[in-house]
């Protein structure tokens, strides 16, 4: 894979996307319907769905190509391959709530090593660069220049007094549960994958999941936060998180700063 290429059509693709999620979104009403699992979808995740899937077929026509729009056709199992969630938070979305982003990334042998990460109501821009480490690019975000790149690393935290992030749309007791097993100086709740992206720029310490996701809402997040420096791990037996399983499901899991002294389930 030319890492390069891959980071500049992920960059711009993302940006692309958010220009025909936010035209969707400054509407004063938009159809929201059922998928078959009962989840909803727009036609924001419509559009930008279509539109990176064509993006990165035309430039990566070799690559297995996984979106979550499309997951029902999805045959095929890889260990390497892209993946994509044109517009995660979709609840965060019809809600007006502004924590929902475009994820796109590239999973190497069951890891995702490249990603980015774009909240467009919020102007926030996170990826990895070709060389694997993660930045946020601040300023204009324009498609064709690179703007200003802040490198993010996670935090060297003091376990007596952590910041933690959770879901804002799944919170439930069993994550308040595995919560209260540290020292917490405080919380914060955050959509879609800002929060592995919280951890990475050490905004917050760690981000426990006790909740259903898919490999779509998590590996742009994911590869973002290990090129800052953080680790993603199963809840129940703190081994790394793979990815290309059977069905794209996720186990729970655990995203945080390597110097959290993770708790057992």
């Amino acid at each position: 894979m030319d890492y390069a290429r891959l980071t500049t059509q992920m960059r711009r693709l993302a940006l692309e996307a958010g220009d025909a999620i936010m035209q969707i979104y400054g509407q004063d009403d938009f159809d929201v319907k059922s998928k078959s699992d009962d989840s909803p979808v727009t036609a924001a995740d419509e559009a930008a769905d279509a539109l990176i899937s064509a993006g990165l077929r035309a430039e990566f026509p070799d690559v297995l190509l996984v979106t979550e729009e499309q997951a029902a056709s999805h045959e095929k199992q890889a260990d390497t391959f892209l993946i994509v969630d044109p517009l995660d938070g979709t609840k965060e979305f019809i809600h007006r709530r502004g924590d929902f982003t475009v994820n796109i990334a590239y999973v190497e042998h069951g890891t995702p090593t490249r990603g980015v990460v774009y909240a467009p109501a919020k102007g926030r821009m996170f990826y990895t660069l070709a060389d694997g480490t993660a930045v946020e690019e601040t300023g204009p975000l324009d498609k064709t220049e690179v703007g200003p790149q802040t490198q993010i690393h996670v935090s060297s935290p003091d376990n007596s007094a952590l910041m933690v992030v959770a879901s804002k749309s799944h919170r439930d007791q069993a994550t308040d549960d595995y919560i209260g097993k540290y020292a917490v100086k405080d919380s914060k709740s955050a959509g879609s994958s800002l929060k592995f992206c919280l951890v990475a720029t050490g905004e917050a310490d760690i981000y426990p999941r006790v909740g259903r996701t898919m490999e779509w809402d998590t590996a742009a997040g994911h590869a973002v936060l290990a090129g800052a420096g953080g680790r993603v791990v199963r809840f129940d037996d703190h081994t790394p998180l793979i990815y290309g399983k059977e069905g794209y499901a996720n186990p729970f899991f655990i995203a945080y700063s390597p110097k959290v002294t993770l708790k057992d389930a």
